[in-house]
Parts: structure tokens; C-alpha cells; sequence
């Protein structure tokens, strides 16, 4: 089943005393060939899990980059069956790297319930994050994609207590993405040590691993979240550097897997120089 690649990977980072590296970038973006040599690269530089934006006008909890990003991919005619065929593209070269899509309900609901978990987990998408349903009306789509083996992925933020952890839990498998600031993403930065006690219960409720991401813009910051997390997620700062590259009329592709790369090592490195 497609999720016992998340499961597989967490467990042998496990073994090895070390943190995920997760890379996430908009599917699409800046345009179709330069995502694929982005996606297809992310691996061999570094990436232990990959996060794959799905499209849609309206990120309500992405700050401005990612809008941006997600307006460039729009704008190339990415939509969510392009997605699918540049994973099933990816799958064709790499098979063991978790792919997990994050986006909004709207264009799932629109492609169907049903018929999307059945084509993601054709492809070989391992997890879906969905920024805007709450558990509570998550089960039809809990229910879809239990049916193909794909990962329903959940959300828990600072503001997250005990007996909603338990809210969350309840059908979530994969891991679960702690939003280690309120707000948007790419505004404020994150803080290891603030969050790492929220960190700890929540992988202690759920029993699963947890990915932090939000306000992780530097190397060093993923060394220090990777000291307390199970994964580490950038993303702003890649969304970011495509749209610079593309202003400087400059290769985003290079740009982007020389920073993964980087920002790989440190957290690859972290518990070791710890």
C-alpha cells in the first residue's frame, strides 16, 4: 500500500538516530519542465519525503510566496490531474521517496471523493494533507482514501491541547504536521525550543512521528527543529527562490536543489552535531 512508504521511510530514519529532510514546492511551478527537473532532483539531493502542493486560487494559509506560487502554476494550466501525471511521472523513476500532496478541499471535492484517492494512490501519492478540513468532517474523505492506502495527514498548531490532539488522532496515520507558529506560512520564524515540549506530547498522543514546518527559512533553524522533530519541512524559502531565480532569468531548478542540499545536511547532521 502506497502510506507503507511513509511508515518505511520514519522507521529507518529511526534506526539511523536522524531526522526527515521534506522539501515542499509547488507542483507546476514556475512551469512544467522546470517542476519536473525540480521534483525528479529533489531525491538525490537530499529529500527523505517530499511535499507536493496542489494549486488553487485561494491558499487561505499560505502567506504571499506560496500564493505566488501557486498563481504561477495556475497560470501554466497546472490543475489536480496534472499533479497526479507529474507523480505518476516521478513514480517511473523513483520508487521509494514518500509523496505527500498539500492543498485545499475545494479541488478534491470537485474532482470527487472517491475517484481522487483512487487516482492518487494509482499514481503512487502516499499522503494527503488538507489544510481546511477539520476532523470532524474529514470522515467521507478518511473514508476515500483508507479504501486506496493512502495517508490521511493532519494538522496540530501551539494553540493544539490534549483533548483536541485526541481529536486529531483519531483516523490520522502517516505523521502529523505540527504548524510550529500561528498564522501563514513564510511570516514568522520558528522556535526549536518553544514548541519542542508541544512537540513531545504530540507524538506521545497521536503515537505517530511529527513534521514541523512553518517559519523554517535557514539551515541552521532545520538543524535546531531537526534536534526535536521527526521531519523537517521547508518550503517558503524554495517557493521563494524559484521566483527570484525566474526575475533573474536564472535556472530555478539549480538554485532550488543546491539550497535542499544544503538545507538537508543540517538537518541530516543535526542530532549528530547536537
Amino acid at each position: 500500500m502506497s502510506a507503507g512508504r511513509i511508515e518505511a521511510r520514519f522507521a529507518a530514519l529511526a534506526r539511523e538516530g536522524r531526522a526527515a529532510f521534506a522539501p515542499y514546492v509547488m507542483a507546476g511551478d514556475p512551469d512544467p519542465d522546470t517542476a519536473w527537473r525540480i521534483l525528479e532532483g529533489l531525491p538525490p539531493a537530499g529529500a527523505d519525503l517530499i511535499e507536493l502542493g496542489l494549486p488553487f486560487s485561494d491558499p487561505m494559509a499560505d502567506g504571499p510566496t506560496i500564493q505566488r506560487g501557486a498563481a504561477r502554476a495556475l497560470a501554466t494550466g497546472m490543475d489536480t490531474k496534472g499533479v497526479l501525471a507529474l507523480v505518476r511521472r516521478f513514480r517511473a523513476v523513483e520508487a521509494a521517496t514518500p509523496v505527500v500532496l498539500m492543498g485545499y478541499y475545494n479541488p478534491i471535492l470537485s474532482f470527487g471523493l472517491g475517484a481522487f484517492a483512487a487516482a492518487a494512490a494509482d499514481a503512487g501519492v502516499d499522503g494527503l494533507i488538507v489544510v481546511d478540513v477539520p476532523p470532524e468532517e474529514a470522515d467521507p474523505l478518511a473514508d476515500a482514501l483508507d479504501a486506496h492506502g493512502v495517508a490521511l495527514i493532519r494538522l496540530a498548531t501551539p494553540t493544539t491541547d490534549e483533548a483536541r490532539l485526541a481529536i486529531v488522532a483519531r483516523r490520522s496515520s502517516g505523521f502529523v504536521y505540527f504548524v510550529s507558529v500561528t498564522g501563514v506560512t513564510g511570516v514568522k520564524e520558528a522556535d526549536a525550543a518553544a514548541i519542542a515540549g508541544q512537540v513531545a506530547r504530540t507524538r506521545t498522543v497521536t503515537g505517530l512521528p511529527v513534521a514541523v514546518g512553518f517559519g523554517i527559512r535557514t539551515a541552521e533553524r532545520a538543524a535546531e527543529v531537526a534536534r526535536i522533530a521527526d521531519a523537517v519541512v521547508i518550503g517558503t524559502a524554495l517557493v521563494e527562490e524559484i521566483a527570484q531565480s525566474v526575475a533573474l532569468k536564472r535556472d530555478p531548478a539549480r538554485k532550488v536543489l543546491d539550497t535542499v542540499a544544503a538545507m538537508a545536511q543540517a538537518v541530516h547532521s543535526a542530532r549528530v552535531n547536537g
